[in-house]
């Protein structure tokens, strides 16, 4: 997507003007007979994500008349017109001085994502190429619209194709990319090191074995100043249910299941490429959750690598406790030195989407302010997010009679904040935590955001660590 915003040193281009629905008027009172019929005749009434077609001045070319809902442009304003418009180079015409495009920035290179992985048909448009003058905002705009389309990218792509193996291989490639160094268990090191990935995924054999991931990563200067972060990602590559079978008609997104693993690789990428002073920690817990002689089993007692014992209420709730290994990981810090943050990522619960439906991400922290700064971050980003409670008295829900601890209460009573309770067990005593139970899908096209897998939360936690670590 890097050439799809540049910065504008005069290139031909055709103008974009964009005007909202109360403006109209006076935009076109100095505008052409010409002008003036073909906006009625479009019957364009500046409707926020409208536009049309109009001559352009003093040429054989044409303009674009756009609306907007506001001169503060929002991350989706010019979504719909790099989905619509020809293929060719725009600019936008010189605007109100408050007008900042910074954000639409974004979504002008997000309108023209396309998964075409499995498609023949060549794509109709070329490219559609916008100019801004605000040269500054372009690499980070490239940079989280890059971000989103990896996210999309592993999620749209099926389980046969993208298993525990390949999420290796991604993660690989990133540390090749930005000089981290990669840890990967497997095998008996992982029922041994990790017990509770290992029974998870043991099931699904050979060629999708289950493995833990780690990536360390410090910026070129890296010290002992820079305090670690931790990121880590639900990466269940196929949720069959295990024994506690799902229906076939819940089993179709269920390639969706790792979507927690694609927002932290793609967290993390954007904490190396921006050279964030932190020294990076990122786990993805990577499995199948597969039938078979040896699948686990409702009623077994898991061994965990924090010593706590779980009882096995429902092998469909297997999110939680792959999490638990790598949380229980991510609190032991590397070198001695404990993270100063965890943020974890998984499409955990349907009771969050009950709650919350598909757009908002369920968010759950220990510290008060930490879930501030997501929720403003999410805010400033047009990436918004939900705090739900870790309620203490729902702890009660989480026993077992035979175990430390339950990973399915039977009670069907505030199962996102349940869920979140029992990660909440795995995590250091102390540290700041942050926990998101996002979607990772779309079932519904929006501009800029096609039906499928996308990225929700990520942009959240993104601006969170850029105002917290930047300095």
């Amino acid at each position: 997507m890097s050439d799809l915003i540049q910065p504008d040193r005069g290139q031909a281009a055709t103008t974009i003007h964009l005007v909202t629905k109360d403006g109209l008027e006076a935009w076109l009172k100095p505008r052409s007979a010409a002008t003036r019929a073909a906006i009625a005749g479009q019957k364009f009434k500046g409707e926020a994500g409208a536009h049309a077609i109009i001559p352009a001045e003093g040429g054989d070319d044409y303009a674009v008349v756009a609306g907007v809902a506001g001169t503060n442009l929002d991350s989706w304003a010019l979504a719909r017109l790099a989905e619509t418009l020809p293929g060719g180079t725009y600019r936008l015409a010189p605007a109100d001085p408050a007008c900042n495009v910074a954000r639409a920035l974004i979504g002008w290179a997000l309108g023209q994502y396309r998964f075409d992985r499995y498609r023949k048909e060549a794509p109709t448009e070329g490219a559609r190429i916008l100019l801004t003058a605000q040269a500054k905002a372009i690499a980070p705009a490239i940079a989280e619209a890059g971000a989103i389309t990896l996210v999309r990218d592993l999620v749209n792509t099926p389980a046969e194709d993208l298993g525990p193996g390949e999420i290796e291989h991604e993660v690989e490639r990133l540390a090749k990319l930005h000089r981290a160094t990669l840890r990967v268990t497997r095998g008996e090191a992982l029922e041994r090191e990790f017990p509770m990935v290992h029974m998870v995924g043991r099931a699904a054999g050979r060629s999708h074995a289950p493995r833990m991931i780690e990536l360390e990563w410090g910026p070129a200067d890296a010290n002992f100043a820079h305090p670690r972060v931790a990121i880590v990602g639900k990466g269940v590559c196929f949720d069959s249910g295990g024994l506690d079978i799902k229906p076939s008609s819940a089993m179709l997104l269920m390639k969706k299941d790792m979507g927690g693993a694609a927002h932290a690789i793609a967290l993390a990428r954007l904490v190396m490429e921006a050279g964030l002073k932190v020294r990076l920690h990122l786990l993805i817990p990577a499995v199948e959750n597969a039938v078979s002689g040896n699948a686990f089993r409702p009623g077994d007692v898991l061994r965990s690598r924090a010593g706590i014992s779980v009882e096995i209420g429902n092998t469909d709730a297997e999110g939680r406790l792959i999490l638990g290994d790598a949380l229980t990981r991510a609190s032991e810090g590397v070198e001695g030195v404990k993270p100063d943050l965890i943020i974890d990522f998984a499409t955990l619960t349907g009771a969050a989407r009950v709650a919350l439906g598909p757009d908002l991400p369920a968010l759950m922290t220990r510290q008060d302010a930490t879930a501030q700064a997501l929720i403003d971050g999410g805010i400033a980003q047009d990436d918004p997010v939900w705090r739900l409670p870790l309620h203490e008295a729902y702890r009660d829900y989480l026993k077992s009679d035979i175990a430390d601890i339950n990973n399915s209460p039977t009670s069907g009573f505030a199962g996102a904040s349940v869920a979140g309770l029992f990660l909440d067990r795995f995590v250091g005593e102390g540290i700041d935590w942050a926990h998101f139970d996002t979607f990772a899908w779309r079932p519904a096209a929006k501009p800029g955001r096609p039906k499928g897998g996308d990225a929700m939360g990520l942009r959240a936690a993104w601006a969170m660590l850029q105002a917290r670590y930047a300095g």
